[in-house]
């Protein structure tokens, strides 16, 4: 008969029925209608389990795996073994198996219950070392993404000392989360003491350039970055003294130039710290320029004739396009903050900053950094 029948026969009721149903772990019961055995009207009633997959691996299970695996049995036959699906016994002996790739039955169910357990033990409480690895790369500018990478690369198979970004921006933001410096939230790009939505893009002002290259008109080499020296420039603004400098991003390696702008920023100005930095590249390796529509480029005729390449400007209020340029200017607001007065950075500063931001490794460079990469089109060029 149907489990609800049976447990309304001795007097108990339904969920107490099937809780001693499982707890007793040998006994297989059909689905039956009041016709075949249960009481008149009742509905088929399904036995918990019956007709579903358990939902974690036994400790037998575990047992049969390693056997298996010992023997030379596929993934498919072990399955077969242990009533699972292939795909299920991939996954676990890829998740728990050894530093050696040996998998043993009792180590890997020990490692499931543990990772089972809840609440976990969060990482940046107990691990100081991990603390003050994290507390010292943020201190140089490093964002949680790419610590929580380079962590991930050098730990590949897992352990206590890898954490995901969102795990150190909790033991940022949330109070007594972790123990990382109150202050270290100061060391991110937007300095923020909470967190906050995004409000939609910024709007600025543009200036029309009739005659200008748009940046409708670049060729499709510059946007896939198939081919290296196309450059994205802008200019970081600082305090009201009126202090800038200019920045020069190329899109395939992310190798940074900063332009030294003592004094003013105008467009003459402008134009002749790029042409002289940009004159130290091959020929090869200055194809194009991207630019925003600021004041500051409106001798881009004199920027293209002299570097023989093409200046093509962002549309009005579009900074967007010109993506890879305005995250490094991001990167940079570390060293320049936003407010502060620039004028005070030499060019050698600049340059120490500029050398610094490029030994970075980068997630988009699978963790090479813009100095190797660039190195590697000059050592092929040669």
């Amino acid at each position: 008969m149907p489990l609800s029948v049976a447990a309304q026969l001795v007097g108990v009721s339904g969920d107490t029925g099937q809780r001693w149903w499982r707890h007793s772990g040998v006994m297989t019961l059909p689905a039956q209608t009041g016709a075949r055995g249960g009481l008149p009207g009742t509905a088929p009633v399904r036995c918990p389990g019956e007709g579903t997959r358990r939902r974690a691996l036994t400790s037998e299970d575990r047992a049969v795996i390693a056997a298996g695996l010992t023997s030379g049995w596929s993934h498919a036959y072990i399955g077969t073994k242990i009533g699972r699906d292939r795909t299920v016994v991939w996954r676990e002996v890829n998740r728990n198996r050894g530093p050696d790739g040996s998998y043993i039955g009792a180590v890997a169910h020990r490692a499931a219950h543990e990772r089972r357990r809840r609440p976990k033990a969060f990482k940046l409480v107990e691990n100081q070392d991990l603390c003050e690895r994290i507390a010292e790369w943020m201190d140089q500018g490093w964002s949680p993404k790419l610590i929580a990478l380079v962590l991930a690369a050098d730990h590949p198979r897992g352990s206590m000392d890898r954490v995901s970004h969102e795990t150190i921006y909790q033991a940022l933001y949330v109070q007594t989360r972790g123990r990382l410096r109150a202050d270290l939230h100061q060391q991110l790009s937007l300095q923020r003491p909470r967190r906050r939505h995004r409000t939609g893009p910024r709007c600025g002002g543009s200036t029309p350039y009739a005659e200008a290259f748009k940046i409708g008109q670049r060729p499709p080499e510059v946007a896939d970055r198939a081919v290296p020296g196309h450059w994205e420039g802008d200019l970081l603004i600082g305090a009201a003294s009126g202090s800038a400098v200019g920045t020069l991003v190329e899109r395939t390696t992310r190798f940074t130039i900063l332009l030294h702008l003592p004094g003013r920023h105008d467009a003459e100005s402008v134009a002749e710290a790029m042409i002289r930095e940009m004159t130290k590249l091959p020929e090869h390796l200055r194809r194009s320029i991207t630019w925003d529509r600021g004041s500051e480029l409106a001798e881009y005729r004199r920027i293209q004739l002299a570097l023989d390449a093409p200046v093509y400007f962002c549309d009005p209020r579009s900074p967007w396009q010109r993506g890879t340029n305005e995250n490094t200017n991001r990167l940079l607001r570390f060293w320049l903050a936003k407010g502060t007065d620039l004028s005070v950075h030499t060019a050698e500063d600049l340059q120490r900053i500029a050398d610094t931001l490029n030994r970075r490794p980068r997630p988009t460079l699978d963790l090479q950094t813009p100095a190797q990469r660039l190195n590697q089109l000059l050592t092929q060029a040669a």
